[in-house]
């Protein structure tokens, strides 16, 4: 049994989220999103795809990108 360190829940099939330098015990993948998953520095959204990265920023799209002045940004088609 391990406990969420978003909710507090503890549980019986936490799980591990490994990244560079981060590592985060939960109970679901919406408390894992929660605390892990970068912002987009134009309308602050969660990225949970893909995104676009530019100069250290993280956008959620290419419109984005755009509105933060990043003219060559495209999504992946």
């Amino acid at each position: 049994m391990a406990t969420c360190e978003v909710c507090g829940n503890v549980y019986d099939k936490a799980f591990v989220v490994s990244m560079p330098g981060r590592n985060g015990t939960f109970d679901s993948f919406e408390c894992a999103i929660h605390a892990m998953a970068p912002r987009c520095a134009h309308c602050d959204c969660r990225i949970i795809g893909h995104g676009i990265e530019h100069d250290n920023s993280f956008f959620c799209c290419a419109h984005c990108a755009h509105q933060a002045g990043v003219s060559a940004a495209k999504d992946r088609v």
